[in-house]
């Protein structure tokens, strides 16, 4: 098992204060973390799971990856206590009367299989609403394995795991946030709570990297797509809606799956800035407004450019949007870049962007050297 440099951002230790009624996020203790402006390879709709836990007595362990913030309801109780939104394992014990507390070396632990491999930039391990039945510390280890192992062969002996986060104090109802500095390629994470108790969500921030045997099988595949290692590199306006959700696998399925931008009362665009996969050749485009019906973009255009320092190129004129609607183009022909940029006009808002191209010959030698580079 080898340490790594971490860093950890958001130092909050100690229990928080009983809940005293009105908002339980009142009293909730976070910090900026820089990391999370990559996106989350923990994400269910990406394909992550919690595979396996060795105790989920109170709370399943299925929880640490639900999208949405964990939610308190302080009435509620079942057969094994209170029911909390989050992974919640018993309290340990110690060996004897005379020796009752739990060792040093106790601790739960949890399997996650990343939606997407990749290199974690950041992890947040977020006690929502665990007051005083958090754990005392937590450590994050990552491995690479191929294939789909099951948590058995997770655990076996031959599987490298390396740390990520070492074993360090968290805090009570709080976002405890932990930059990684790993350039490495990790499928699969083991999370542990010493030595017991509750974690309501897991977010694990950081870059795709895809599998570039499987892109080359594919042929024409989304090039922008998040699945595929597209990222998102800056975007005009994030008021109700991050614009990674515009790279997000599948359709949109409601209004805020999407992006969006506050209204504008000047004589400007709104836009996202993309990096590919790698250097494609565009063939055609989609832009689709799913659930925008009454502030979905009026017009949109798509440009690219070849490098850091290229010129972008408009390879789709500004166009005339429908709400709700699915937009296809062939464009006239292959469009070569790096990035890939999106301007809506005024403003409003789009469900998905999909880009559909190849890898140039270049861009995949590319790819497979990072991928090998990264130990994939």
């Amino acid at each position: 098992m080898t340490a790594q440099q971490n860093t950890s951002l958001a130092s909050f230790t100690g229990d928080a204060n009983p809940y005293g009624g009105g908002d339980p996020y009142a009293d909730y203790r976070t910090a900026d973390l820089p990391f999370t402006q990559y996106a989350n390879l923990a994400d269910r709709q990406l394909g992550a799971g919690v595979v396996a836990a060795n105790d989920e007595f109170f709370a399943q362990r299925e929880n640490l990856l639900v999208p949405e913030p964990a939610e308190f309801d302080p009435e509620h109780f079942g057969h094994k206590g209170k029911v909390m939104d989050g992974w919640e394992t018993r309290r340990r014990r110690g060996a004897s009367a005379e020796q009752p507390w739990p060792t040093e070396e106790d601790h739960d632990w949890a399997l996650i299989r990343l939606g997407a491999p990749g290199v974690i930039r950041g992890i947040v391990v977020d006690t929502a609403h665990f007051r005083g039945n958090y754990p005392q510390a937590v450590s994050v280890e990552g491995a690479s394995v191929a294939g789909f192992p099951s948590p058995e062969e997770l655990l076996a002996d031959d599987v490298k795991w390396t740390t990520l986060v070492p074993r360090t104090p968290v805090g009570g109802h709080a976002a405890n946030g932990f930059a990684v500095s790993t350039e490495q390629r990790f499928t699969h994470l083991r999370l542990k709570q010493h030595p017991d108790g509750g974690i309501a969500r897991l977010r694990v921030h950081g870059e795709v990297v895809p599998d570039p045997a499987w892109l080359t099988a594919l042929g024409t595949f989304d090039v922008v797509a998040l699945e595929n290692g597209g990222q998102v590199e800056d975007a005009s306006n994030l008021f109700y809606s991050p614009a990674t959700n515009t790279i997000q696998p599948g359709r949109s399925r409601k209004m805020d799956d999407g992006w969006e931008t506050r209204r504008r009362r000047d004589r400007g665009n709104d836009w996202i800035q993309y990096r590919l996969v790698d250097r494609s050749q565009i063939r055609a485009v989609e832009i689709d407004t799913a659930y925008l019906k009454g502030n979905s973009a009026g017009w949109a255009s798509v440009s690219v450019k070849d490098g850091e320092e290229g010129e972008w190129r408009e390879v789709l004129p500004r166009t005339r949007m429908q709400p709700d609607t699915n937009h296809r183009f062939v464009l006239p022909e292959a469009a070569v870049g790096t990035h890939a940029r999106v301007d809506i006009f005024p403003d409003g808002g789009i469900s998905r962007l999909r880009l559909f191209g190849t890898l140039t010959e270049d861009g995949a030698a590319h790819l497979a050297a990072r991928h090998q580079e990264l130990g994939g």
